[in-house]
């Protein structure tokens, strides 16, 4: 089969933010050799000039793939979220200008979770105060609000892939464990769903957080929520900084209503290790501050690292768009002898006749066709005989409602 679209060879990726080098074996392994991988992310003006020329991106958190940015995207296929989060990239700007976006749900779950349990441990032994004055040369040693783990109640609000883990984990130490979530789970070993939040967060003496950033969850942990946490408890969030307001989480650490806490996440971070980091927190003593790196262990991005190199490396292959988070999804086998077209296209009634009609008036045979949708756009794969591709191709990019359309291979 002769290919149609971009050799491999010329089809370029930008990876930026030092990715795990898996991601870069991947697509080694799968023949592409125009990769160019950058330590750090760009200033906008910069990663504007860089962008538009080349067809994937790999990012964290830190690069800002705002609609202004992609404007400039001309050739871009896809965008590759080395991470668990997309809320860095416009979502529906990339749709509507039929690029896709993946990433990494799950690869750093256990890394979050060893992490929360850890901060749990120290915070309930007081270890943070104690490690604080050993260093100022005091010694402060005491049994005094230090306590074992065994027996306490971890409430858990937000009971998805990380929260159940640490349930598991939890659990296995001999804690307590309840959980809050917007949905009812199907709660795992002897864990139970609590009646609300307002129940979890006055009966637990350890309050951890792992709920996405939402519209429905910002700021969702405020003055009184805190005012309603168990006294003596601690506090964990490891999720996004939207989700709690932080100068009424310093007042009752100040004034020790709560025991401790631990924060991973800010509403404002640093954007690079050379700029300060601004809190309200600093300086407690009995808080455990960690810049964002929850799931930032070897092992959870080499997963990274595999997990979303591949999916772009299926979907610059075969069209495959399995766990993209703004495209349908469509898993797709290879057929030999066919060119392929890809189209994506508004979710509006009419599109797919008038695709239709495209291939029945130039009497083109299609030998398959997969069509997805979501509420916004329609994507349809189209494995169709060599010799007509390109009519197909000059037609279908013609159809009202057409984002985007081109000839895989």
């Amino acid at each position: 089969m002769s290919p149609t679209s971009l050799d491999k060879s010329k089809i370029k990726f930008l990876l930026l933010e030092g990715l795990h080098p898996s991601a870069l074996q991947v697509l080694q392994a799968a023949g592409y050799s125009q990769i160019e991988s950058l330590s750090g992310a760009l200033p906008q003006d910069e990663l504007i000039e860089r962008i538009a020329d080349v067809h994937f991106i790999g990012i964290r958190s830190r690069t800002q793939l705002t609609a202004e940015v992609l404007a400039h995207a001309h050739k871009l296929v896809a965008i590759g979220c080395f991470c668990i989060g997309t809320n860095q990239v416009d979502l529906n700007a990339a749709r509507e200008r039929g690029i896709a976006v993946f990433n990494a749900p799950y690869s750093n779950t256990r890394s979050v979770a060893e992490l929360v349990l850890a901060e749990a441990i120290l915070l309930l032994r007081g270890v943070p105060e104690k490690n604080a004055v050993a260093h100022r040369g005091g010694w402060l040693k005491t049994a005094d609000n230090a306590f074992e783990v065994r027996g306490k109640q971890l409430g858990i609000v937000g009971y998805g892939a990380i929260g159940s883990q640490l349930s598991v984990l939890a659990e296995a130490l001999g804690m307590q464990v309840v959980f809050h979530d917007v949905v009812a789970k199907l709660p795992l070993g002897n864990a139970r769903q609590a009646a609300g939040l307002n129940e979890l967060l006055g009966t637990s003496d350890i309050v951890t957080l792992h709920v996405p950033e939402l519209p429905s969850t910002q700021w969702m942990i405020g003055a009184a929520e805190i005012a309603a946490m168990k006294p003596g408890a601690v506090f964990i969030n490891a999720s996004r900084g939207t989700v709690v307001e932080i100068e009424p989480l310093a007042q009752a650490l100040r004034e020790r209503k709560l025991l401790g806490a631990a924060v991973d996440v800010f509403p404002v971070e640093p954007r690079s290790n050379k700029d300060e980091f601004l809190s309200p927190l600093r300086g407690l003593d009995n808080v455990i501050l960690t810049p964002h790196i929850g799931g930032s262990t070897l092992e959870a991005q080499a997963n990274i690292g595999l997990e979303v190199a591949e999916k772009l490396v299926k979907y610059s292959d075969n069209g495959t768009t399995i766990s993209s988070v703004n495209f349908p999804e469509v898993a797709l086998p290879a057929q030999r002898g066919k060119h392929r077209i890809l189209h994506v296209h508004r979710n509006v009634p009419g599109v797919m006749s008038e695709i239709n009609r495209v291939f029945s008036d130039n009497q083109i045979n299609v030998s398959s066709q997969y069509l997805q949708t979501n509420e916004a756009i329609g994507y349809v794969v189209m494995d169709i005989d060599a010799e007509s591709s390109e009519l197909a191709l000059q037609k279908l990019q013609q159809v009202p409602g057409t984002l985007r359309c081109r000839v895989l291979f």
